[in-house]
């Protein structure tokens, strides 16, 4: 008998007045709030602009929740595309269902988008926003407590989540792994923070410090969920993914600090500055350009001084042409 537990609630919209919000879509959405504001401050002490954050990340969440949710629909197709199901559910996010594997790369593509736009590097933009997605995270976990998914093993522990009847569920106590996953990716974005300051993390491996970290975690906490999932080898799919992408975020910070050490000095140029340093530049050439023969286009130079050698009949002789012999 339980003598403690987390209740869970009753239903997953939140009322605003007339307007009805699913909590998951609302946790996903403070999330990204919250993730552009810490990226902001990050970016702005790292020598960029203020904004700049905000303007990638309108290209890399839309990304994001595409690449989140095709992952998701890719890897549980059975949820929508087997017999008595209906493929139109695929469309409905708020409903839950978005896998981060998949959020994070296409994610990626919208910030280099973005970037390439901006004119400032990926990996310092990434570096930035690394805490801030791991916070998002955390946050939006708590969508999956509105609609009562992704618990773990049934548990009479003090902090066990309480699951009511319904589809695909039985009412019980289970491991809250949202809970779990959630104060995890808390801690991996004050470790992320602290390393980033002690050791000066630059060229995209605050970012991989970040994956390798959130994978860890994520592979233990995987494994202790009981929902429907594809499984390889006797290991649910997604542990298998947090195994390799730990691997290769690992892979990134060992080569990338060989190969780049240290951190960008700058990250973003800015626009007055640079075209200051154009028109410096071609000062400049102008400057270190040869000067003109100074006789050229001067026709007094050109021409021999005025009575210098016209009074001189001797000289007229010599160079007027001989005289034809009439002899």
């Amino acid at each position: 008998m339980n003598l403690a537990s987390i209740p869970s609630p009753s239903t997953g919209v939140i009322e605003l007045g007339p307007i009805p919000l699913r909590g998951y879509a609302f946790c996903i959405i403070i999330g990204v709030f919250v993730a552009v504001w810490i990226g902001n401050k990050r970016w702005v002490a790292r020598g960029g602009k203020a904004g700049t954050v905000a303007d990638i990340a309108v290209w890399a969440v839309p990304f994001g929740l595409v690449g989140g949710r095709l992952y998701h629909v890719i890897t549980d197709y059975q949820l929508y595309f087997s017999e008595g199901q209906n493929w139109v559910d695929a469309f409905k996010i708020w409903e839950g269902g978005l896998g981060i594997w998949g959020a994070i790369a296409l994610g990626a593509v919208g910030a280099w988008i973005g970037c390439r736009r901006r004119g400032i590097p990926l990996p310092a933009w990434a570096d930035a926003l690394a805490p801030g997605i791991a916070v998002a995270q955390a946050i939006g976990r708590w969508g999956n407590w509105f609609n009562q998914e992704l618990y773990g093993r049934p548990t009479d522990l003090p902090w066990a989540l309480e699951i009511s009847e319904g589809p695909n569920r039985v009412a019980g106590t289970y491991h809250p792994t949202f809970l779990y996953e959630s104060l995890w990716c808390i801690g991996v974005a004050l470790l992320v923070i602290w390393a980033d300051r002690r050791f000066k993390l630059g060229h995209g491996r605050a970012f991989a410090l970040y994956v390798a970290a959130y994978c860890a975690g994520r592979a233990w906490i995987e494994y202790m969920r009981v929902d429907e999932a594809h499984h390889v080898l006797g290991l649910r799919l997604n542990v298998w993914t947090a195994i390799i992408v730990f691997a290769l975020a690992v892979a990134y910070i060992v080569i990338s600090a060989r190969l780049r050490p240290g951190r960008e000095e700058i990250v973003e140029q800015e626009k007055d500055d640079a075209a200051a340093g154009k028109a410096d530049e071609k000062k400049s050439d102008a400057a270190d350009a040869p000067e003109a023969d100074a006789t050229d286009g001067d026709p007094a130079k050109d021409t021999p001084e005025a009575g210098a050698d016209d009074s001189d009949p001797l000289k007229k002789k010599d160079s007027a042409p001989e005289a034809a012999d009439k002899s």
